[in-house]
């Protein structure tokens, strides 16, 4: 039997899971992570039961998940690092959707991407599309959130845009920029999130905000925000991706892949339903213009954070 109470969020400690793990303890929710990083530094460490994920050995990830309503999963990579890659994540998740059917949570509420697909040749894209599908086939009930970009003070792919807007003196659009993103408010996706775990019916939403822009527009608009003088030029994706690996040499992350540059110039970050969030980018990044990418935000330092 499920308590009520207690809910499940994968990676808590994380972007857009510390978001929503903080709306569950702000409605005095009892909430347990699956995590990475047991000892964790984060300040939410203290405020929530933690667990490993166990994926090897499914009967203890099945006891952790003993008694929860609802699992909220925001585990996935951007990339593989250390042996995890995007075909592993998805079978990691398959027996996290079997472990929670096992211990009879439910209702689980899936992080994906837009335009997940089973037929997308991007490894990211069709591993996002098996674990739709085999969460549809669980018997769970089941919400699948759908966001492109999300932005907000953690993020990174918008941060490091302002930051190489602030550091460098020009920067690379790659191909025509004319594809398109929907950028979605962390908070706004946090909220989406609880109300999705609270439903009963399957539903699959694109989680997008009121605002589309094209890469270009985007880039532009965040360089007028901060004040950046940078030229921005085109180049084509695959020299776009080679000067990507030349920065992320000099500040030792991984700032672009191949995949990512070839889903963001196929427009696969771009879905044509209603907004589904309410924040503005526009609106938000005004607020934020002093203190977006003073910074850059590490993808692998984030990864090897305790």
């Amino acid at each position: 039997m499920s308590d009520s109470n207690l809910a499940i969020v994968t990676g808590a400690f994380g972007y857009t899971g510390r978001y929503i793990t903080s709306n569950l303890l702000s409605r005095s929710r009892r909430v347990r992570t699956l995590t990475e990083h047991p000892e964790s530094s984060s300040p939410l460490a203290g405020q929530v039961e933690i667990a490993p994920f166990n994926f090897d050995q499914p009967d203890l990830l099945t006891k952790s998940l003993e008694g929860a309503d609802c699992v909220f999963n925001t585990y996935w990579i951007r990339f593989p690092y250390k042996g995890i890659t995007h075909e592993k994540a998805a079978a990691n998740l398959k027996i996290l959707i079997d472990c929670a059917r096992r211990a009879g949570v439910r209702r689980f509420v899936q992080i994906s991407i837009t335009n997940a697909s089973l037929g997308s040749p991007l490894p990211y894209f069709k591993g996002k599309g098996e674990v739709e599908e085999a969460l549809i086939a669980s018997g769970l009930s089941y919400a699948i959130l759908r966001p492109a970009v999300i932005f907000g003070p953690e993020d990174i792919l918008l941060n490091n845009i302002a930051w190489l807007l602030r550091k460098f003196p020009a920067f690379a659009i790659p191909g025509s920029g004319k594809y398109r993103l929907r950028p979605i408010f962390v908070e706004d996706l946090a909220a989406l999130a609880l109300e999705a775990g609270e439903a009963d019916n399957n539903i699959i939403v694109d989680a997008v905000g009121p605002e589309t822009y094209t890469f270009d527009q985007l880039v532009r608009f965040i360089a007028g925000a901060i004040g950046s003088k940078a030229l921005l030029f085109h180049l084509s994706p695959r020299l776009a991706l080679l000067l990507s690996k030349v920065v992320g040499g000099m500040v030792g992350d991984v700032i672009l892949t191949a995949d990512e540059i070839t889903g963001l110039t196929a427009d696969l970050l771009l879905t044509t339903g209603p907004a589904t969030a309410k924040t503005r980018f526009s609106d938000w990044l005004n607020q934020h213009k002093d203190s977006i990418g003073v910074s850059y935000a590490s993808e692998l330092a984030r990864r090897r954070k305790p």
